[in-house]
């Protein structure tokens, strides 16, 4: 097992105990440092006190559940990185809890490798953008270096996924790219991964934009940002 805990530390909240130790296994041996804790109310506390750089969330929590500890820590403009864990026929919680800002989701039973590359890929999202000259569309302004947005000259908050998503329509504004593509782009992930991820997060962004920004709807094909 590695001893390297340079990644950082992620929150694991999971009432599970046999899923919450599997977590912590493989993403100990990933290099990250790992607490564990089972209840939404405990999740809010950690998340306010250790600061962590993931936090990978079951929704069907004692107390307070997934989706509103998801809800909570957005309202209080706490952006960390948030994966939810939900079981197969929790759609509609897939969808609230990515409504509600999580950067992604995993469905049970999951592959704890690919939890693990699920929570790198997120943290990807988080750094600086290469090429740091601001970006201008329309009445948006972004800042790749800073992972900042100004819309209409006034500073918005946007999640990682949401300002890497926004970032790559941005740079090639005119091109409408498919879902697919934004999924290797933006989440790098393959195909398996389901499309409604990338639709939800373009909604969301559009909220957030208002009129300063038209990301227009190609039916049949995808997403682009208009000149």
């Amino acid at each position: 097992m590695s001893s390297d805990v340079s990644r950082g530390l992620v929150l694991v909240v999971e009432d599970e105990p046999a899923i919450a130790e599997l977590q912590r296994l493989y993403l100990t041996r990933a290099g990250f440092s790992v607490q564990v804790v089972t209840t939404g109310e405990q999740a809010l506390q950690a998340v306010r006190s250790l600061r962590p750089v993931a936090v990978i969330l079951d929704v069907g929590l004692p107390g307070i559940d997934g989706v509103e500890v998801c809800r909570r820590l957005r309202d209080e403009g706490d952006a960390t990185p948030l994966l939810f864990v939900t079981a197969r026929d929790e759609e509609v919680d897939r969808v609230l809890g990515l409504e509600m800002g999580a950067d992604d989701y995993l469905t049970k039973p999951f592959s704890p490798r690919e939890m693990v590359a699920r929570v790198k890929a997120v943290l990807r999202r988080g750094r600086p953008l290469s090429g740091g000259t601001p970006v201008d569309v329309g009445q948006v302004r972004l800042f790749p270096d800073e992972r900042r947005v100004e819309v209409g000259g006034r500073a918005v908050e946007f999640t990682a996924t949401e300002f890497d998503l926004l970032a790559h329509l941005m740079r090639q504004p005119g091109r409408v790219f498919s879902r697919e593509e934004l999924l290797s782009a933006v989440w790098g992930y393959g195909p398996v991964v389901t499309t409604r991820t990338v639709d939800v997060h373009v909604a969301q962004v559009r909220a957030k934009l208002g009129d300063a920004l038209s990301i227009r709807t190609v039916r049949g094909v995808g997403y682009g940002v208009q000149r």
